[in-house]
């Protein structure tokens, strides 16, 4: 069957025969296909119906010198698929709570200080190569890579600096 033809007369006629004949085709074909790539079924035809609304509405936009029928409607299909994955991904926002802050608990914001002071008088007491390393990776948010190639020092030489630096912290905070 030439699909071409198919989707010519949905572009020029808005041919509702040529659409269904297509959509008995690929609408299932594509819903499989979304589901093998980790959609559920309902999320598949649902997507599966939206590439096929899409092919409806935008047949003008089908060049059959770039790519065949199904080319086309599997790359809208892809399309689709990861527009649903990023969608997933995004954290929903927060209920955002209106008006001032609630004031922290004087006996939290006396911790907060006593562990500060403490985290301070340790950080000074590091022998200099460990605590210029623990600056930059924690204070100058650079990656243990980054830290080689602006000091020239091996990269394990740095993961090791840093990993006796923190063991050192964490025995002063105890």
């Amino acid at each position: 069957m030439l699909w071409v033809e198919h989707v010519a007369r949905i572009r020029d006629d808005q041919d509702t025969q040529a659409f269904a004949e297509l959509f008995a085709h690929f609408a299932p074909r594509v819903k499989g296909f979304l589901m093998k790539s980790g959609a559920d079924a309902s999320l598949a035809e649902e997507c599966a119906q939206d590439v096929m609304a899409t092919l409806w509405h935008k047949s003008h936009q089908f060049d059959p010198a770039r790519a065949s029928v199904a080319t086309w409607i599997f790359t809208i299909a892809r399309n689709r698929r990861i527009d649903l994955i990023r969608r997933q991904r995004r954290p929903e926002p927060e209920d955002l709570t209106w008006g001032p802050e609630e004031e922290p608990d004087q006996e939290d914001v006396l911790t907060l200080q006593q562990e500060t002071e403490i985290l301070g008088a340790a950080l000074a007491e590091l022998p200099d190569a460990q605590r210029e390393l623990i600056e930059k990776a924690y204070f100058g948010d650079l990656t243990h890579s980054e830290i080689a190639a602006e000091t020239g020092l091996p990269l394990g030489t740095i993961k090791s600096r840093i990993r006796l630096a923190l063991d050192r912290l964490r025995h002063a905070m105890k």
